[in-house]
C-alpha cells in the first residue's frame, strides 16, 4: 500500500484528490495539509511515501514545502509538484529544492495513479507540455542578470556546451540541429550524453540544473 500526503488549501480540491487516489486499491491517503508546514507535521506524523504538493498557498507555500519536506527526509519522501500553466517560475524552485516530479492540476485518474506508483518507484515525472513554458522563464531570468556565468566543465566538450545553451534558450532537437548544422539523430545522441555526464534523467533537470549552478 502507498501512503499519500495531500497538500492544498482548497478543501474541495483535497476531498476531491482523495476521493480520486482511494478508487485505487494500491493506494491511500493518510492525511491532507492546507500548506507546506502542515504538510511537514503530517510526514512527521505519519511517513507517508509520497506527498501531492500545490503551489499557491498560504503561510507556507509549496516551494518551501517540498525544501521542508526534502531537507529533512531527502529520498525517504517522495514529493510531486500539483501545477498550472501559470505557475511554471516557481516549478523551477520547486525542482531546485528536491521535487521529484511535477503534474497538472487537470490529470486524468489512470495518469494520476501512473505518476504515483512511478515516482514512489524511483522514476521521476515531468509534464512535458509545460516544459516549454519553464525554459522561457528560464531565459527571461537570465536575460535580467547583468552578466551570465559559464557552464561548469564537467567534462563536457564545446558541443554538448552549445546544444546545452539552446536547450535553456528553449529549442527543441529540430531547431538545434538546424542551428548547428546537425541531424536530429545526432542532437539526440548529443543530448543523451549531456544527461549523462550530468547525471540527469531529462530536459527539465537540465533546467533545474542552470538554476543550481547560477547560469541565470
Amino acid at each position: 500500500m502507498i501512503r499519500i500526503v495531500i497538500v492544498d488549501d482548497q478543501v474541495i480540491l483535497r476531498e476531491g484528490l482523495k476521493y480520486i487516489i482511494e478508487s485505487d486499491s494500491e493506494l491511500k491517503v493518510v492525511g491532507c495539509a492546507e500548506n507546506g508546514r502542515h504538510a511537514l507535521q503530517l510526514c512527521d506524523e505519519y511517513q507517508p511515501d509520497l506527498v501531492l504538493m500545490d503551489i499557491i498557498m498560504p503561510e507556507v507555500n509549496g516551494v518551501e514545502g517540498t525544501r521542508l519536506i526534502k531537507s529533512k527526509y531527502r529520498q525517504k519522501i517522495k514529493v510531486v509538484i500539483l501545477t498550472t500553466f501559470s505557475e511554471d517560475q516557481y516549478i523551477v524552485q520547486a525542482m531546485a529544492n528536491g521535487a521529484d516530479g511535477y503534474i497538472l492540476k487537470d490529470i486524468k485518474p489512470n495518469d494520476l495513479f501512473r505518476t504515483i506508483k512511478s515516482t514512489v518507484a524511483g522514476l521521476s515525472i515531468m509534464n512535458e507540455s509545460s516544459l516549454s513554458g519553464i525554459m522561457r522563464q528560464l531565459n527571461a531570468g537570465r536575460d535580467s542578470q547583468p552578466s551570465r556565468k559559464t557552464i561548469p566543465d564537467h567534462d563536457l566538450t564545446e558541443r554538448e556546451k552549445s546544444v546545452l545553451r539552446l536547450i535553456v534558450d528553449g529549442k527543441d532537437n529540430r531547431e538545434i540541429a538546424n542551428i548547428l548544422f546537425l541531424s536530429e539523430g545526432r542532437v539526440r545522441n548529443i543530448v543523451s550524453g549531456i544527461l549523462q555526464k550530468l547525471e540527469l534523467r531529462d530536459r527539465t533537470q537540465l533546467a533545474v540544473y542552470v538554476v543550481k549552478n547560477g547560469l541565470i
